[in-house]
C-alpha cells in the first residue's frame, strides 16, 4: 500500500481517512499493533542535536510525531517532532529489513513512531538518527493541514486564526513556536507565586460556586445547584472571600482564580479569564501601588523584558511608572475639569465628542465610558491612575484628605489597557451597606452589571475588618504584555468560541 502524503490533491477528507483506516487493517493483518503500550525513550529529539558531539555514533532511543517523509525507494529520510523540537531520522531497508521497512512505507505524517539509532550527521551536516529499529506508535487518521517547510520558512502555514483556536491541538502541533507562549505563560504563573510566597503571603482557594457573586461590576453566570436545589453563580472574583479572610486572621493571603464574567469578547477579554488577587492587613493603596509596581518589574526581568515593544510602543520598565489623578486626567486630555458634572452635562461632553452611550446610564457608566474613549488611549507607559470617584468604586475607602465623593483607589495602565485594580478597602461596616444597597437600587433599574447586597459579606466586616489593601490583576494580559500578543486568545489554550454549526 503506498503512502499517501503525495496523493491527488483534489481528494476529499473522507478519502484520505478511509484510506489510512485500510492501511490499519492491513497492519493488523501483517500482526503489527499500530496503537502500542509504550516505548522507552533515552533522549530527546533537541538534546541529541545539542550534544551532538558526545553522542555521535551512540546508540539512542527517540520518539515523536513524524513531520515530513521521503521515501526514496530503499532508504528514506524524515523528521520527527517530539516537545523539545524536531530531528531528522534516516531509515533504510538494509538496516532495518523487509518487514519493518515494509511497515514503514505503510505511515505518514502525523504518525508517532519511535526509533533506536545511531547518530551521525549527513553530507549537508545535518544531525540524524540512522535507525536500527522501527516501532509505529500511533496510526493517524485525520490528515494534519498541509504545511510545507523549506530552509526553516513555512510556506502554506496554518494561519486560520478561529481555526486554530477552536483546535489548538492542531495548532501546537502545526505551530510549535506556540508552544513557546505557553511555556512563558506557565513561567509567569510560577514566578508570580514564588513573588507572594517569599513575601510571607498564603495561597488560597475561594469557592468558584457562590450563592452571591460579587466582588466586581459584571454580569455572572448562573448555574443550579441541584442537591441544595438553588441557582448558584461562576464568581466574578474573589475579593469578598478572600477579605472574609483576613477578618477572619489571615494577613496576607492570595488567589490565582479562574473568574467567569458573562459579557463579550475583544482582543482583551474572554468570559473566563484568570486573575490574581491579593489582600494585606494593615496597608493602604500606596503602599499596594509600590508592591504592584514591584511585581510588574520583577516579572518584566525575569521574562527578559526591561526594555520592550508592544503593539508598536516602546516600553522601559526600569523607569520609574507614572502616577496621575483620573479627574486630572481628564482635565489633561479633555481641557476641561468634569469634577462635579451632572449626568446631564455628561451627556452633553459625550455627544460633543461622539462617544455613543445609553441615555439610562447612571454616572459611573457615563464616567467609564468617557475615560475609556478619551484618556485610555494615551496611556503607554506604565500609568497608575488614581483616586476614582465613589460612584464606581463601592468597594473602596474616602480619600483620606479631599473629597468625599473621591476614593482611594488605583489602576494601572500600559499601552492603552488596564492590568491591574486595587483599593484601601473599605472596611467600615456601616458605609459599606450603604454603597451594596445603592449598587442594589442601580440594577433594580437596570444596570446588570452592577453590585449585589451579600448579607454575609457585611456580617463579616461587622465583626471588625484591618486596614487592608487589596489589588486584583489580570493575569492573561500579562501574559499578552510579556509574549508580545495582541490577542487574549493566543494566550489561553482553549479559549471561548461560538459552538460550530
Amino acid at each position: 500500500m503506498e503512502n499517501d502524503q503525495n496523493q491527488d490533491k483534489h481528494s476529499t477528507l473522507q478519502d484520505i481517512m478511509s484510506l489510512r483506516i485500510e492501511k490499519i487493517k492491513t497492519l493488523k493483518e501483517k500482526n503489527v499493533n499500530p496503537y502500542p503500550y509504550d516505548f522507552k525513550v533515552s533522549h530527546k529529539a533537541l538534546e541529541v542535536i545539542k550534544r551532538y558531539d558526545e553522542l555521535e555514533n551512540q546508540t539512542v532511543s527517540v520518539a515523536g510525531r513524524m513531520m515530513s517523509i521521503r521515501i526514496m525507494g530503499k532508504a528514506s529520510f524524515a523528521h520527527i517532532m517530539d516537545a523539545s523540537g524536531k530531528i531528522q531520522i534516516y531509515l533504510s531497508q538494509k538496516d532495518l529489513g523487509d518487514d519493518v521497512y515494509d511497515i514503514f512505507k505503510h505511515l505518514d505524517i502525523g504518525d508517532f513512531i519511535g526509533i533506536t539509532g545511531i547518530v551521525m550527521k549527513t553530507r549537508t551536516g545535518e544531525v540524524t538518527a540512522k535507525a536500527e529499529s522501527m516501532t509505529l506508535l500511533s496510526k493517524n487518521i485525520r490528515p494534519l493541514p498541509i504545511v510545507k517547510e523549506k530552509d526553516g520558512v513555512l510556506h502554506d502555514a496554518f494561519t486560520d486564526k478561529e481555526l486554530r483556536y477552536r483546535k489548538r491541538y492542531l495548532d501546537l502541533i502545526v505551530n510549535p513556536e506556540v508552544r513557546n507562549v505557553f511555556i512563558h505563560r506557565a513561567s509567569i504563573m510560577k514566578w508570580t507565586r514564588e513573588f507572594f510566597d517569599s513575601r510571607g503571603y498564603l495561597e488560597v482557594e475561594t469557592p468558584v460556586l457562590q450563592p452571591v457573586y460579587g466582588g466586581a461590576s459584571a454580569r455572572p453566570f448562573v448555574t443550579r445547584y441541584n442537591a441544595l436545589d438553588t441557582d448558584f453563580y461562576l464568581r466574578i472574583a474573589d475579593e469578598l472571600y478572600l477579605k472574609r479572610l483576613i477578618i477572619g486572621g489571615f494577613e496576607k493571603v492570595y488567589e490565582i482564580a479562574k473568574n467567569f464574567r458573562n459579557e463579550g469578547m475583544d482582543r482583551t477579554h474572554n468570559p473566563e479569564f484568570t486573575a490574581i488577587e491579593f489582600y494585606e492587613a494593615y496597608v493602604d493603596y500606596e503602599y499596594m501601588m509600590d508592591l504592584v509596581e514591584m511585581f510588574f518589574k520583577t516579572i518584566a526581568e525575569k521574562s527578559g523584558k526591561i526594555q520592550m515593544s508592544y503593539n508598536g510602543h516602546e516600553l522601559d520598565f526600569s523607569k520609574p511608572f507614572a502616577r496621575k489623578s483620573m479627574f486630572d486626567l481628564f482635565r489633561e486630555y479633555l481641557g476641561t475639569d468634569i469634577r462635579g458634572f451632572n449626568i446631564d452635562q455628561l451627556k452633553k461632553l459625550c455627544k460633543e465628542r461622539h462617544i455613543e452611550f445609553d441615555p439610562a446610564w447612571n454616572y459611573g457608566q457615563f464616567i467609564d465610558e468617557i475615560f475609556s474613549e478619551v484618556v485610555e488611549p494615551h496611556l503607554i507607559s506604565p500609568t497608575f491612575v488614581l483616586d476614582y470617584p465613589k460612584a464606581v468604586s463601592p468597594l473602596a475607602k474616602g480619600k483620606r484628605t479631599g473629597d468625599d465623593q473621591i476614593v482611594e483607589r488605583f489602576e494601572l495602565y500600559i499601552c492603552g489597557y488596564e492590568y491591574a485594580n486595587a483599593f484601601s478597602e473599605l472596611n467600615d461596616p456601616l458605609d459599606q451597606r450603604e454603597r451594596l444597597e445603592n449598587q442594589s437600587r442601580l440594577q433594580e433599574l437596570g444596570d446588570l452589571e452592577a453590585q449585589v447586597v451579600d448579607e454575609d459579606f457585611l456580617q463579616a466586616v461587622e465583626i471588625g475588618m484591618p486596614p487592608t489593601g487589596g489589588v486584583g490583576i489580570g493575569l492573561d494580559r500579562l501574559v499578552m504584555l510579556m509574549t508580545g500578543q495582541a490577542s487574549i486568545k493566543d494566550v489561553i489554550l482553549f479559549p471561548a468560541m461560538r459552538p460550530e454549526k
